[in-house]
């Protein structure tokens, strides 16, 4: 296979596509941090499903450094850095890239494919949403924690058409989609939880199952889908349940709750967002780019989304601490957030 994929961020998502495709046989270079650098370069990469199927690849498979330079050759790249630091992804990517090349962000928030593009005025810079979630175990273990869909705007290049196909048959959702904006919209709320999953410490199922973090989640959603509504955004459907109607299901009993998300989410029991891990790690979270993005939208339409905002200085304030997730119990999170009486 002629078509050399490079990764710049190769954390939990960019080291599980890149994993994904060098073990059918593409050349692969990853560029990440020091750790990770390490482990794979130790171990290789050892990926595992959904369905518990493993995946090894060997050091040998793949080439990873911390160097960008090394992404010379890339015909394709995935963007997998965090927000802050896709600025400079880009600049870094416009010393090396051949004119060809093809820029892919894989990344949370609204914003990305934007700045990439001003860095990278001559490239095809094209969005991806990561549906599903990817733990990072260490020593070059990645397992993907959540289902949910990869999709890719679409284009008539012929590189993408290509790695969705091997990405769907390597067991992936994969979708080719022209409305990606509306989508990235509905996984922006759908990404509401990353927060709530930080500050309690708490695995996806609990906070989807029990009550109390229920309450939080679902005052979380319906303040954003009200300030989506004042801005006159309509976010388009990314899985079987329409992201409109996820507070109206939280707010369901519980078994009920259990039966009707089955169809759209399946996750491990441990699963937790990535910025959990990134408290957990002692790095800046993207919070900004969730949870601040409908307190921007809000500003800029004229109401307010005190909830979100208050999530916000909480997040950041646990940042500054650098002791990891704070494991509030839902009591708690209810008492800091201002829900406790609501």
């Amino acid at each position: 296979m002629s078509v050399h994929i490079g990764v710049i961020g190769a954390g939990a998502i960019g080291c599980y596509l890149g994993g994904l495709l060098a073990d059918r046989g593409y050349p692969v270079t990853l560029v990440g941090r020091a750790r990770v650098c390490g482990e794979v370069t130790a171990s290789g990469l050892l990926l595992t499903n959904m369905e518990q199927r493993a995946r090894r690849i060997t050091p040998q498979q793949l080439s990873v450094t911390t160097d960008s330079s090394a992404l010379a050759p890339a015909d394709v790249v995935f963007v997998a850095t965090k927000s802050a630091q896709t600025h400079q992804a880009g600049e870094q990517l416009r010393a090396v890239l051949h004119p060809r090349a093809l820029v892919i962000s894989a990344q949370n928030g609204m914003r990305n494919a934007e700045v990439l593009r001003a860095a990278l005025p001559a490239h095809c810079v094209l969005s991806a949403i990561v549906g599903f979630n990817v733990r990072s175990l260490g020593d070059g273990r990645f397992r993907q924690s959540t289902t949910g869909p990869l999709v890719f705007e679409k284009t008539a290049h012929p590189a993408v058409a290509e790695i969705a196909t091997v990405l769907e048959d390597c067991g992936l959702e994969v979708e080719l989609r022209s409305n990606i904006r509306e989508l990235q919209w509905a996984k922006l709320v759908m990404n509401l939880n990353n927060a709530i999953s930080a500050l309690s410490g708490a695995p996806t199922p609990q906070l989807l199952f029990n009550p109390h973090y229920r309450k939080v989640l679902r005052a979380v959603m319906d303040e954003a889908l009200s300030v989506l509504r004042a801005a006159n955004v309509r976010p388009g459907k990314l899985g079987a349940v329409p992201v409109s109607m996820f507070p109206l299901l939280l707010g369901l009993p519980t078994l009920l709750l259990r039966l009707l998300l089955s169809v759209q989410l399946k996750a491990d029991p441990d699963a937790r967002s990535s910025m959990w891990e990134d408290l957990a790690r002692g790095r800046a979270t993207e919070v900004d780019d969730l949870n601040g993005v409908i307190v921007e939208l809000a500003a800029a339409h004229g109401c307010e989304a005190p909830l979100n905002r208050r999530i916000v200085d909480v997040v950041h304030e646990v940042e500054a601490q650098r002791a990891g997730s704070p494991t509030w119990p839902p009591d708690r999170l209810l008492e800091v957030l201002g829900l406790s009486g609501a």
